[in-house]
């Protein structure tokens, strides 16, 4: 799947922790986001790992747990 910044995701897999995007990346509990919540891709980190802001936070997250909001999807409770 090719990922570019700005795309909307979702966390489809759970994950046992989450790593920040920080210069000095800390692990961070699973439960900071859920599997509901949307994120947006900041950045790119290699192949396989792009960087999404969360509400709570710049995570590095696997490209394979991750799967493109389609835009019937967005946020229709605003």
């Amino acid at each position: 799947m090719e990922l570019s910044i700005g795309d909307k995701v979702l966390l489809i897999v759970p994950l046992p922790y989450l790593k920040t995007a920080d210069p000095m990346p800390m692990l961070r509990p699973p439960d900071l986001v859920s599997s509901e919540e949307i994120g947006e891709i900041v950045g790119l980190i290699g192949v396989d790992t792009v960087k999404v802001r969360f509400r709570r936070g710049i995570f590095l997250i696997p490209i394979k747990h991750l799967a493109r909001n389609s835009p019937n999807q967005d946020e229709s409770s605003s």
